[in-house]
């Protein structure tokens, strides 16, 4: 049976103060990540998991997710460049995606007819490649012509790093490298077209540097038919750093090339080129910038303070751009956050901002005019305890009866179907009488009206109307308040015995809103079992699933102040939240410990490990996907470098110090009665990588304890699936293990 008393830090000055110790590790080998010894074990442990949930319920259950994601009535989410709308799209014939377009009118038909520019099946099966579509970037095409060309990003694995291709819209087709055509050899990195024959590329193939993180270290100008090698550096930042990139705006009379410093996730330096020279922003680095035409935006994550001005944590604050460059500091502040009120999002129209907020985790959008000393506007279209944002549908639009100010709303909810409304904004102005604030005679008063319209509704995939959606706050060990939201039957029986999965994340300022998904619906929250006696309820009757999501520290539910709350040293803050709302959701009498689960994935797939290993008296079974789990060697592995700012280097004795206490590899202790645990990956993952998830559950098997269970997909990067098919087995298994382990009590 394999012990880890060894893994705790020895006696001060056993080992020099500059480096942690390395605690043991019997299953170092397994982070060979396709070696062959490797893959077999996998093999092996999938057979036997595939065994176990595989069966004649989970067939069906499976085939309902696919249902749900291959369903042809879903929105088609589109983006406008020039007179077309571009949208990809993935279906049951379709199962690596169509690259496609539209005309407006089309789009709001019934039945709208898309001219196909690519076809990514069609394209992996004459390559001999799984290749899975990443994206698109188009070149702005001279005025008055169409958009032709563009950058096509596909992954030959789903993995982070991607193969850029130059594509012909026109006719449909790559362009040939032997007549000059831009193909970028597979890696990870970023792209911009600086002119037709010009490329910005920031890349680590063919030897270019790289940083401690995986990620692109230099970034350079890429001529037509020149190759990547022989191209002149341009942007260079240090190996510790994360990630170069560098973009090149091309909005017409605001031309402006861009770089990024991106010193670690919280923070980075941006500077502009100017004369040949970079001339950085000059902000504090965790001030994140944005630009829009004249305008400079900036949002602290920390309290900033400027001239003697103090702006909060969270606020959204404006200058002129060339103003600030040449050293002026007129600021505006154009959002203050509050207790309750954060802001999740910025985007710009044509003449209008856009502020996407949570006011206790239920959105509310604002609208400000810059023409108008920033006079904000409330959008009516935020229904409580949804989530709804607000974006732009083509700010550069300009042509009579153009989309400049139009914008798209999505709005959803848990038991509410997705809808797609587009509207347009326009300044407005009225009179407004002076004395009594009546529309006749008086001061003119200019004002932001808006209107909006649905285009396109998500279809039902469970009957929503038997279900209600609850919001409620547990008591974290500390006093705070923990927002969590409850999906449940209406007329839900609190008996203790209802199969609840509680769902989170809590880092890097990710914040977790209401969201509908018809697999939820069809796989826990329709799922029943049927009464049993002495379970309360009435014979004949049946149980369903209860779903939770948790608005756990560590996230950005209530801005960076809510994120700081559990970095590093504070970590724990994050899991004593989860586990407030584990003992609320006992407490209230909606479930117990034997029918409670957990679930999440990479950052929530480490939540979920501690749930495991510091709270096992909480939970019946955890389902741990594509996890960090040991954080003794997560800087090492895969992307993991970049992530020291979240949870600390574990390289300094100090710092262990406190990690040691989250990472769930090295807090497995014998005598323990662990939940039913359910371990995912995938390993083709280049961003957190298969190995953590692998050593756990070999440690765990090894300690001799009971059902533990771990699968790994060989394909579908860090999302675990690359094609419909892949996502509808990954997540079947995930509440099929769950609903067996809770509701059956036979996993």
């Amino acid at each position: 049976m394999t012990t880890t008393a060894a893994d705790s830090a020895p006696a001060s000055g056993a080992v020099p103060p500059e480096t942690a110790p390395a605690p043991t590790d019997e299953n170092i080998w397994l982070e060979d990540i396709y070696g062959e010894e490797q893959l077999a074990w996998v093999r092996e442990q999938n057979a036997r998991t595939e065994d176990l949930l595989e069966d004649a319920d989970y067939a069906r259950l499976e085939g309902d997710i696919l249902e749900v994601l291959d369903s042809t009535d879903k929105i088609a989410m589109v983006s406008k460049h020039g007179d077309w709308y571009y949208n990809f799209w993935k279906d049951r014939e379709n199962p690596k995606g169509l690259w496609r377009r539209t005309s407006w009118e089309s789009y709001c038909s019934d039945a709208p007819e898309w001219d196909v520019l690519l076809d990514v099946d069609a394209l992996a099966a004459a390559d001999g490649v799984e290749w899975v579509f990443h994206g698109a970037n188009l070149l702005r095409p001279e005025p008055g012509q169409p958009y032709r060309r563009a950058l096509l990003a596909l992954s030959p694995d789903g993995g982070d790093a991607n193969r850029y291709r130059e594509f012909d819209v026109e006719t449909r087709a790559f362009v040939d490298p032997a007549a000059g055509g831009f193909d970028l050899p597979t890696a990870k990195g970023n792209v911009s077209w600086l002119d037709a024959d010009t490329l910005l590329v920031a890349s680590t193939a063919e030897d270019l540097p790289r940083t401690a993180s995986s990620y692109a270290r230099t970034a350079v100008r890429l001529h037509r038919g020149q190759a990547l090698a022989d191209a002149p550096r341009i942007f260079e930042i240090p190996e510790d750093h994360m990630m170069a990139i560098v973009a090149h705006d091309s909005t017409p009379g605001f031309e402006r090339t861009f770089a990024v410093d991106w010193i670690d996730f919280f923070n980075r330096r941006t500077s502009v080129l100017q004369d040949g020279d970079w001339v950085p922003v000059d902000v504090p680095t965790d001030v994140n910038t944005g630009v829009h035409r004249e305008w400079l935006l900036f949002r602290p994550q920390r309290d900033w303070t400027v001239d003697g001005t103090t702006y909060a944590a969270g606020s959204l604050i404006a200058a002129d751009f060339r103003a600030y460059l040449a050293g002026e500091r007129e600021l505006t502040v154009l959002f203050a956050p509050d207790a309750h009120t954060s802001l999740q999002s910025w985007s710009w129209t044509r003449n209008f901002l856009l502020l996407n907020l949570l006011k206790d985790v239920s959105s509310e959008i604002r609208v400000l005019d810059p023409a108008d000393s920033w006079r904000p506007s409330l959008l009516d279209a935020c229904p409580p305890l949804h989530d709804v944002n607000a974006f732009p549908v083509d700010d550069e639009d300009e042509a009579e009866g153009g989309a400049g100010d139009d914008f798209w709303l999505v709005a959803t909810g848990f038991t509410t179907p997705s809808t797609l409304m587009r509207g347009t904004l326009t300044r407005e102005t009225r009179n407004r009488d002076t004395a009594g604030g009546g529309s006749s005679g008086g001061t003119p008063v200019a004002g932001v009206v808006s209107s909006h319209a649905e285009v396109k509704a998500s279809p039902s995939f469970f009957n929503e109307a038997d279900y209600e959606v609850q919001q409620h706050f547990a008591v974290s060990a500390d006093g705070t308040k923990v927002p969590y939201f409850q999906v449940a039957a209406r007329g839900l029986v609190l008996d203790g015995q209802n199969p609840t999965q509680l769902s989170g994340y809590g880092g890097f300022e990710v914040s977790r809103t209401p969201a509908y998904s018809g697999t939820i619906g069809r796989a826990w929250l329709e799922r029943r079992t049927a009464a049993v006696p002495g379970d309360g309820l009435p014979e004949g009757h049946s149980r369903g699933g209860v779903y939770v999501v948790a608005n756990i520290r560590g996230g950005g539910e209530y801005g960076p102040s809510w994120h700081r709350a559990a970095l590093q040293e504070n970590r724990h803050r994050a899991y004593e939240d989860f586990a407030a709302v584990a003992r609320d959701l006992i407490s209230r009498g909606v479930t117990s410990r034997e029918r409670l689960g957990c679930v999440g994935g990479s950052n929530g797939g480490l939540l979920v490990g501690n749930m495991l290993t510091r709270y096992p008296e909480l939970f019946g079974a955890v389902s741990c996907g594509v996890p960090l789990l040991d954080m003794r060697r997560y800087t090492k592995l895969s992307a993991g470098h970049s992530w020291i700012a979240e949870y600390g280097d574990p390289d300094l004795p100090e710092h262990w110090e406190f990690i040691k206490t989250f990472s769930p590899y090295h807090q497995l202790r014998d005598g323990v009665e662990y939940p039913e645990t359910f371990i995912w990956t995938a390993t083709s993952d280049d961003r957190v990588g298969p190995v953590q998830a692998r050593k756990m559950a070999a440690r765990m098997l090894a300690m001799g304890i009971p059902n533990v269970w771990f699968h790994e997909a060989l394909e579908g990067g860090h999302a675990g699936a690359s094609d419909n098919r892949q996502a509808a087995a990954l997540q079947g298994r995930s509440q099929h293990f769950l609903w067996k382990a809770l509701a059956e009590g036979t996993a």
